[in-house]
C-alpha cells in the first residue's frame, strides 16, 4: 500500500470526523447531551483534528502529484478542502473570542441598565447573575462597543412601544412579557450553534417630545459572550430605525 494512498485516505477521514465532531459539539450542548464545557472540549479537539487533516492531506497531495494515477490527487484535494472548511469555522470563532472583551452583559444604558422582572424565574439555574457589573463592565463595553447607545425615537411612548414589540417579533425572539404601561419588553433568544439562552429586556421611556429606547442583552452562562450580545443589540436597533 503506497504512502500517498494511506495519507489521502487518512486526511479525508480525519476531515470528515473532525467536521462531524465540531457539529456535534454544539448540537449535543443544545440538545442537553452534555454541558457546554464538554461541548467546548469536543470543539477544541475537533479543531486540532481538522488541522492535522490539513497537514496530512497536503502531504498526500504533494506525494501524489508525481503518480500516474490521479485518484489520490483528487482524494487528497477533497480531504484538504473539507479540512480547511472544518478548521476555518472554529478558528474564526476562537479569533473573535480572543478579540471580544470578557463580558456577557451589554446594554445601551450602563448608568441605569434596564431591569429584568419576568425572566427571573427562567434564570433559576443560570450561572451569570442579573445584577449589573458596574463601572468595570461599563468601561470594557464602551471601549469595545462605543456605538451601542440609546435610540431616540420621534414617537410618543405608546407608539414607540408598539414599534419595539414589532421589531422583537421580527427578530424571532421568544417574548416572555410585555408591559406597555411600564414600557418594558422581556424576551429570550438562543444562539445558533450551541443553543445558549440569552435574555433581553427593552425599555421605552418618554424623552422630550419623543421616546428613548434602551436594550439590554445578558447571557445565562459564559464569562465572555464572544460579541453575541453586542451584535444582537446592534441588529435590533438597526431594525427599529428602519421601521420608523
Amino acid at each position: 500500500m503506497k504512502l500517498n494512498m494511506v495519507l489521502a485516505w487518512t486526511g479525508l477521514i480525519l476531515a470528515v470526523v473532525s467536521g462531524l465532531a465540531e457539529t456535534g459539539s454544539g448540537l449535543g450542548t443544545r440538545w442537553g447531551w452534555w454541558s457546554f464545557t464538554s461541548g467546548f472540549s469536543v470543539l477544541t479537539w475537533a479543531t486540532f483534528c481538522s488541522l492535522a487533516a490539513v497537514v496530512v492531506s497536503l502531504g498526500a497531495f504533494f506525494l501524489s502529484r508525481s503518480e500516474t494515477g490521479q485518484q489520490w490527487v483528487l482524494l487528497s484535494i477533497a480531504g484538504l478542502a473539507l479540512a480547511l472548511l472544518a478548521s476555518a469555522i472554529p478558528l474564526g470563532w476562537f479569533v473573535t473570542a480572543r478579540s471580544a472583551p470578557l463580558i456577557h452583559d451589554i446594554t445601551t444604558d450602563t448608568d441605569d441598565p434596564p431591569r429584568y422582572v419576568a425572566v427571573l424565574p427562567l434564570r433559576s439555574g443560570a450561572i451569570n447573575p442579573v445584577e449589573y457589573g458596574g463601572p468595570a463592565v461599563a468601561e470594557l463595553q464602551h471601549a469595545a462597543y462605543p456605538a451601542i447607545t440609546p435610540l431616540m425615537l420621534p414617537l410618543p411612548k405608546d407608539r414607540a412601544y408598539d414599534l419595539a414589540m414589532e421589531a422583537v417579533h421580527k427578530m424571532g425572539w421568544a417574548v416572555v412579557a410585555g408591559d406597555s404601561s411600564e414600557g418594558r419588553i422581556e424576551a429570550t433568544d438562543s444562539t445558533f450553534w450551541f443553543g445558549f439562552k440569552d435574555d433581553i429586556v427593552v425599555r421605552i421611556q418618554p424623552e422630550g417630545s419623543g421616546s428613548r429606547l434602551d436594550v439590554r442583552s445578558l447571557s445565562r452562562v459564559g464569562l465572555s459572550d464572544v460579541g453575541t450580545n453586542a451584535k444582537r443589540i446592534r441588529t435590533y436597533l438597526a431594525l427599529v430605525r428602519s421601521m420608523r
